[in-house]
């Protein structure tokens, strides 16, 4: 990996000497509302999951708490979540929702397994229900450039509006995730105590990012964001505080108030982009990922490059953009054989 010694976390390093988990004590000392909330903090402030995300895991641990009322997370054994995800089941949940609060579950207990002294994660060797797979929901290729050649408006100049095009390209040219966006820093960094996780190399014309189960990949940059991301850059210390914290420093992308951008930030000023152009759908941060995934396939059909550069760890997780690069093939056989529809007479 390029740039300076390999970080592992994007984040201030505690003293030494001090724990990293300051609820690493025995168990029964901390309450179970008290390792939640430790735990959902580490989550939002050191690891920058959305609101949502937190939002959702606090839903999950407190319904996983709720199951079996009165007694401790740190008594939970592999029948008891089986047992919880039963119940939650009949209580009317999907199978989306019961997987995901699996995986909060399985998240939390690999944090707090080790510091409780449990003799495993008591939610290994449980299985997700099965959930049926949807089509992603891309972009056209002429939707995504009316949405980025901003068709209709005026060049953008403000430095907010700079700031969102240096992001809507970089996140349509290299397919990345929401929250590793907004983790990205100018540079390469590593002062005060802060490491970067995640940060771009104009020069080279590439981002190094720190994907999901802390694995580091490295994406191409296209023309379109480079010139973007120049652009921001130029006005960038605008929007810096007087005195930035070292985190502020780093970042790339800034909101208005002068902190790192949040992906709330991101999500509002994409979809009013997209209503500004006039785009008949509702536009997310993933509809972009999705699309670079999509026109890419439908140009190359390198299914494993296109794994390499959404950073999935299955690729049968990519494999699901080909059925949306059918859809366009047979779209257009529709359009373009002359014996692909029926007439109205026959």
């Amino acid at each position: 990996m390029s740039g300076p010694e390999t970080p592992t976390r994007g984040r201030r390093h505690p003293p030494e000497g001090t724990a990293a988990n300051p609820l690493a004590q025995p168990t029964g000392m901390a309450s179970d509302a008290q390792l939640v909330e430790s735990w959902l903090t580490e989550l939002g402030a050191q690891q920058r999951y959305s609101e949502h995300t937190v939002a959702a895991y606090r839903r999950d641990l407190h319904a996983l708490q709720g199951c079996f009322p009165g007694e401790s997370l740190d008594t939970r054994s592999e029948l008891h979540i089986r047992q919880a995800l039963a119940r939650l089941h009949a209580q009317g949940h999907e199978p989306r929702s019961l997987a995901r609060a699996l995986s909060a579950w399985r998240s939390f207990y690999e944090w707090r397994a080790p510091a409780a002294g449990l003799p495993r994660n008591p939610t290994h060797g449980v299985r997700a229900p099965k959930i049926p797979r949807s089509l992603p929901k891309a972009l056209s290729v002429d939707q995504a450039q009316a949405l980025l050649d901003r068709t209709q408006l005026p060049p953008a100049e403000t430095p907010v509006e700079r700031r969102d095009m240096a992001m809507f390209e970089v996140l349509y040219s290299s397919g990345l995730r929401l929250s590793e966006l907004v983790s990205l820093d100018w540079q390469p960094l590593r002062e005060s105590g802060y490491a970067s996780q995640s940060w771009i190399q104009i020069a080279e014309a590439e981002a190094t990012v720190t994907g999901k189960g802390h694995k580091t990949r490295t994406v191409p940059l296209g023309r379109h964001a480079i010139t973007a991301l120049q652009a921001w850059l130029e006005v960038r210390a605008q929007l810096l505080p007087p005195e930035p914290d070292a985190d502020t420093r780093a970042a790339l992308f800034l909101g208005a108030r002068g902190r790192r951008v949040s992906p709330r930030v991101v999500e509002l000023q994409l979809q009013a982009l997209a209503q500004k152009v006039g785009l008949p759908l509702h536009v997310h941060p993933h509809s972009l990922r999705h699309s670079f995934a999509s026109h890419l396939l439908q140009s190359a059909h390198d299914l494993r490059a296109v794994q390499e550069l959404l950073g999935h760890a299955n690729i049968s997780t990519t494999q699901i953009y080909t059925r949306l690069d059918f859809q366009h093939l047979a779209a257009t056989y529709d359009q373009a054989h002359p014996r692909a529809r029926r007439t109205s007479k026959d």
